[in-house]
């Protein structure tokens, strides 16, 4: 399903024009171009690098279309026209000059079979270039061992003509697709998977690269690389049989979307990429804002303006063009698994059914915010360092939980209770409970099945609920003007009863307030000297609190009742803040 979307995709993007067609690569990086003259002698190396003030100076290759390269293991494979120093100048800076010779003549057979009989000046030089070079004294010719380094650092390099790379040559084009279209030679024929036609069927896919902690070589989506692996006789990608066209097509695509970081979004350790089926990238772009956030110079309020429409199936007007809530649509999560990738979740369904799934998300996740926190909607990202040591090594989320949520938003189901445990464990090791962690546990309850009623819908609110008569949710908050008496009393107080007593409060609350009544009457007394108003006031509140909980403590309260407790004890904090405020 994946491998069908993705090469439906790059049908329609090359009918738009918008992408390489089959056997071309249109973001290979390129270093140098060697100039080459008429009987093949080289004129000069090209520099194609650019150096830009990026905190510190790096060199850019430049981005040019050029044949499509060959997938590398571990043996010798050249390919057309493009290729590292190995291959081209049959040098390298790895000090193995053996295997270095068997690229070069690698290379040499390439060229010379696929451009003998290719009458243009620019054919003939690259067959002369072969046979006049010399490898062995590559390192020492005059125009190269000034910038050695640069050309074995493992870039690639390309052939030019009259300073013009000779991909520009046209009977040169013919010569490779034509080539191309030919298959492998020991190419397998059968029936692709993906379009159903009978054809070469591809033995090594291309390369994937982009995605985040895989390796920078690329990693495989699909691969048999032991014979573990393998069955019924078949070898590598016979076990899998997916045609040379649809191999090409599919990696073209996903490497395009990865390549865009507008429309390629990293979450914990998962890369994530969406597509339009029709390839219009207003899509993409609505799509990731709506997963990551609004983007630069574009108001939260704005967006959900748009995903409410979206959600409500109305049609929309987005950077001129009209987004159909009908249209299919698609989110792959990828994640480093060694030399392959690793599917975390893969989900298609309309657009305005992602976007209703989103919107849901977020009025799940609303919740009163503090005064300095500007920002409309929780972002994913904090959502998920919510769980997270912030001061270990590795800031990052679980991986396994960072897809569970993703899936979850975009699918619309229960959140994970991972990610409630791992909230719960950092609010108990740092006792503190924040936005982001107080809409964790509203959005988790409320995304349950089954309400539990230990945390009920009445407390489940945006903001302080003062009529509701649960018991654990009022403990919460009668613990929050606990706090708040001792801050009065005691206004350069560096350690408040939270850091001392909120776990158990919130566990065993019959064992802890007893002692906080005890301790607040002695605050309140030191209270009402300096501000009597301020001390009547906080024991009246404490008085109505106290005819909620009744005359006794409950011994325990279970997670979910915690649960309840931190959100009173949240909601009451920012009760108060907003009182001053509008004092």
């Amino acid at each position: 399903m994946i491998l069908q979307a993705l090469t439906e995709y790059y049908t329609a993007l090359l009918e738009q024009g918008r992408i390489s067609p089959p056997g071309w690569d249109a973001a290979a990086r390129v270093s140098y171009g060697l100039e080459l003259a008429g009987d093949g002698t080289l004129l000069q190396a090209i520099p194609y690098q650019r150096t830009e003030q990026q905190g510190k100076k790096l060199l850019n290759n430049r981005l040019m279309r050029v044949p499509a390269h060959v997938k590398r293991s571990v043996g010798v494979a050249a390919n057309f026209l493009c290729d590292t120093s190995s291959y081209l100048l049959g040098a390298d800076g790895k000090g193995k000059p053996e295997r270095s010779l068997k690229c070069f003549l690698a290379c040499k057979e390439l060229h010379q079979r696929l451009l003998t009989g290719v009458d243009t000046p620019a054919a003939q030089a690259i067959l002369a270039f072969f046979d006049r070079w010399q490898p062995e004294q590559a390192a020492a010719h005059p125009l190269l061992s000034p910038i050695w380094k640069e050309l074995t650092g493992g870039g690639n390099l390309i052939f030019c003509f009259g300073m013009e790379p000779v991909t520009q040559d046209p009977a040169i084009r013919q010569a490779w697709q034509t080539h191309y279209s030919g298959g492998a030679e020991d190419a397998e024929i059968g029936q692709c998977l993906v379009t159903g036609e009978v054809g070469p069927i591809a033995r090594l896919h291309p390369s994937i690269k982009g995605v985040r902690g895989a390796s920078t070589m690329g990693a495989s989506l699909v691969s048999f690389n032991a014979p573990a692996f393998e069955s019924y006789g078949h070898t590598q990608g016979g076990n899998a049989p997916v045609g040379e066209y649809a191999a090409f097509a599919y990696t073209t695509a996903l490497n395009a979307l990865l390549a865009d970081s507008q429309y390629c979004q990293v979450i914990g350790d998962t890369t994530v990429v969406c597509w339009a089926q029709h390839g219009e990238p207003a899509y993409q772009s609505v799509g990731m804002m709506g997963l990551s956030g609004a983007a630069a110079g574009i108001d939260d309020s704005d967006l959900s303006a748009v995903l409410h429409k979206l959600a409500q199936g109305e049609p929309v007007v987005w950077e001129g063009v009209t987004l159909a809530p009908e249209e299919h649509f698609y989110f792959l999560g990828l994640a480093p698994n060694a030399a392959r990738l690793s599917v975390r979740f893969f989900l298609r369904d309309s657009f305005g059914k992602f976007m209703q799934n989103l919107e849901k998300h977020y009025q799940d996740t609303a919740i009163i915010r503090p005064a300095y926190d500007a920002r409309e909607n929780i972002p994913l990202w904090q959502l998920l360092n919510e769980t997270v040591n912030q001061n270990s090594r590795t800031k990052a989320a679980a991986p396994q939980l960072t897809g569970d949520v993703l899936r979850a938003i975009l699918s619309g189901t229960p959140y994970p209770a991972t990610l409630l445990n791992g909230t719960e464990l950092r609010i108990r090791a740092e006792r503190e409970v924040t936005r982001g962690r107080a809409a964790i546990i509203k959005a988790y309850y409320l995304r349950l099945r089954n309400p539990h009623p230990d945390c009920p819908k009445e407390i489940l609110q945006m903001e302080l609920n003062e009529t509701s008569t649960n018991v654990a949710y009022t403990l919460g908050r009668m613990f929050s003007v606990y706090e708040q008496i001792q801050q009065a009393a005691y206004p350069d107080i560096n350690a408040t009863i939270k850091d001392k007593y909120f776990n158990a409060a919130s566990a065993t609350p019959a064992t802890v307030f007893p002692l906080l009544g005890n301790l607040a009457a002695k605050h309140l007394r030191v209270l009402a000297r300096n501000n009597k108003g301020a001390a009547v006031n906080l024991e009246k509140k404490l008085q109505t609190l106290s005819v909620v909980i009744g005359e006794a403590y409950p011994t325990r309260l279970n997670l979910q009742q915690q649960g309840s407790f931190q959100l009173g004890y949240y909601f009451e904090n920012q009760a108060r803040y907003q009182k001053k405020e509008e004092k």
